[in-house]
């Protein structure tokens, strides 16, 4: 039986990194099963360990992905991933592909005023132990932040989205460096990234990223 390209590259990646996978798959075995934040909603969720050059950094999960037990699992998943697919990865293999990991991992709840509740700082530097982890693990060569809270986490001295989405930059985070591409977040309530100059600028953010040699390793 026949295996296709893709799949033969990820599995040779697989099968000549052992350790590196083994470590990771303990790595997201312990983020599961994290509960050091009381205010958090629980369960804990985590993208797939996968050794990648790709690494998607998103905010918190919404409601709905702790029981779906995935990283964006509605609406504003559907929309992250056309965009995905408009750059040559489909949803199954983005996920089987690319490290997908968040600023924190568990539902922080509802703001009292409406809308889901930020993370605290502390909450934030909890889960910032993992991420930091996952860049010793998988040592990216690029990373995808989505939204302002994760794009934050590699450039704090950023106000504004347009200042950073769509080109890309040289960040370091956890003493690993790397280039990131920033996007802005996918949610149905924004209207950012339907209007401009985010419009553009997403579209400017996907073509770096569909350019970029990490990208097409992951397409490989």
């Amino acid at each position: 039986m026949g295996v296709a390209r893709g799949a033969q590259t990820h599995y040779r990646r697989a099968v000549t990194a052992p350790a590196g996978l083994r470590a990771l798959q303990r790595h997201v075995t312990q983020v599961l099963a994290c509960t050091a934040c009381p205010k958090m909603m629980r369960p804990a969720v985590s993208g797939t360990a996968v050794l990648s050059p790709v690494m998607l950094v998103g905010q918190a999960p919404g409601v709905k992905e702790g029981p779906a037990g995935k990283p964006f699992a509605w609406t504003a998943g559907k929309t992250l991933f056309q965009w995905f697919s408009s750059i040559g990865l489909e949803e199954d293999a983005f996920r089987a592909r690319v490290y997908m990991a968040a600023v924190c991992r568990c539902f922080p709840g509802k703001a009292s005023g409406g809308g889901d509740r930020v993370p605290a700082p502390d909450e934030i530097a909890r889960c910032g132990r993992f991420l930091a982890r996952e860049m010793e693990l998988v040592a990216p060569k690029l990373v995808i932040p989505v939204g302002k809270l994760a794009i934050a986490q590699f450039v704090p001295d950023v106000d504004k989205l347009a200042e950073v989405v769509g080109a890309p930059r040289r960040v370091t985070y956890a003493d690993h460096a790397l280039e990131m591409i920033a996007l802005p977040h996918p949610s149905g309530a924004s209207t950012w990234h339907r209007t401009e100059p985010g419009k553009s600028l997403l579209a400017a953010g996907l073509k770096a990223i569909a350019a970029h040699p990490a990208w097409k390793e992951v397409l490989a």
